[in-house]
């Protein structure tokens, strides 16, 4: 696939010639390629988009952008036309923290991108660095707290191209407090192939919340990379909500930097027809009293297909390191698959560190008890799915956006 030079990025050089010569040298990943061999990428981005252009301008109003808002959320808004930040269409007050294109930053800051989340790590890192035409730094200043959530829209649309490519880079200095949200908007049912990238940056003692909902079209393809550095006593807590989509592939990475700091990852994925969702996690603890929480949860239907691979590296610096993993499945089809993998790489010798996985079928008995009670059988489905996904909800602490995603999650059960 000659997609390697098929971006419009005149931001970032040294940054685009290093992403061509991996691609040049590694291409996208094999069929049989390890990380990879439970989600063809390559061969679905072959069947499923015939034009490798970046997709242009969409026409987008403020009334679209006001119909897909989150009910009672106040919060700061910015919008994504087709991978390009749109300001015209934005809406935020930055008391406490900056926004500016990376065509505009300065050379400190400049410096940065890229660092984090390397071409050479991941071959779809390397793809955004050749494609995005500019991206967006989110500086939050030091001992700022953001009251609102930002929210981030991607509108997304095969406009004259089919790819779509928006990049982001958020430095939260030390004891800044941030919560985002991300949402993913299709504005149609025509199939697109989105490659994000975003960058994360946490300084001492500072605090930041990043939420992730995935409700696409059912041709969309997703493949999207996480990867943020993690400093002493900070925090960094991720939720992950993928609903719906073609084939969705998150790449999310957390590297623990120093004593003190925290990890958290939690998903939910919700599955039918032949929707493929793939959620690759790392993290990795290099100094001691680190601790880090990962859980997701999947539900599928029909012929859907998860994959979770989970990998915690503790290195051997890192004595005193907690680390929890765990990834839990109910099937609800013999046609559905489910491929799990969590797995621990340990060079230090005390530690607390668990890992593990359950893949089952709904609980036949407590749907009895529920119908003998006078709940009729769906419901009682219903029921028992929601207190299984309901755990992964809890972590969302802002009230209306949990309110938003208990709404989705049981719209999306009704349909499993």
């Amino acid at each position: 696939m000659d997609i390697a030079r098929k971006g419009a990025n005149g931001t970032l050089p040294k940054l685009r010639e290093m992403a061509i010569e991996v691609l040049e040298k590694d291409g996208l990943p094999a069929p049989k390629a390890e990380e990879y061999k439970f989600s063809p990428i390559s061969k679905k981005l072959e069947n499923g988009i015939s034009n490798l252009q970046i997709a242009g301008k969409l026409t987008l109003t403020s009334e679209q952008v006001k119909d897909v808002l989150i009910p009672e959320l106040e919060a700061d808004i910015l919008v994504f036309n087709n991978g390009q930040f749109d300001a015209s269409l934005s809406d935020y007050a930055a008391e406490n923290y900056t926004i500016a294109p990376f065509s505009k930053i300065d050379t400190n800051a400049a410096n940065l991108i890229g660092t984090i989340a390397k071409p050479e790590k991941e071959p779809f890192n390397a793809l955004n660095s050749v494609l995005f035409a500019d991206g967006i730094h989110i500086h939050i200043a030091k001992n700022k707290v953001v009251e609102k959530p930002i929210l981030l829209l991607h509108f997304c649309q095969a406009t004259d191209g089919q790819v779509v490519a928006p990049r982001v880079f958020i430095h939260g200095e030390a004891n800044a407090e941030a919560t985002f949200i991300e949402r993913i908007i299709s504005v149609d049912e025509e199939p697109y192939f989105l490659n994000s990238l975003t960058e994360v940056k946490v300084d001492d003692n500072a605090h930041l919340y990043f939420h992730k909902i995935q409700n696409e079209s059912d041709a969309a393809i997703d493949v999207n990379n996480f990867e943020a550095d993690i400093h002493r006593d900070a925090t960094l807590t991720t939720v992950t909500l993928s609903l719906k989509g073609d084939f969705i592939r998150n790449n999310l990475t957390l590297n623990l930097r120093d004593s003190g700091c925290e990890g958290n990852m939690y998903g939910l994925y919700l599955l039918n027809g032949g929707t493929h969702v793939d959620n690759h996690t790392n993290v990795d603890h290099t100094m001691p009293h680190a601790d880090s929480n990962e859980l997701y949860k999947g539900i599928l239907a029909d012929k859907s297909r998860g994959v979770f691979n989970g990998k915690i590296f503790v290195r051997q610096d890192a004595q005193k390191t907690n680390a929890f993993q765990q990834n839990n499945n109910i099937l609800l089809s013999e046609d559905a698959i489910i491929n799990t993998k969590p797995q621990l790489e340990i060079w230090a010798d005390d530690v607390k560190c668990s890992h593990g996985c359950t893949t089952g079928q709904l609980d036949e008995e407590a749907l009895f008890y529920l119908q003998a009670r006078g709940i009729g059988k769906v419901e009682a489905k219903n029921l028992l799915l929601y207190a299984f996904a309901g755990e992964i909800l809890d972590h969302i602490k802002i009230e209306p956006l949990r309110e938003y995603c208990i709404a989705l999650v049981q719209e999306r059960l009704g349909k499993l």
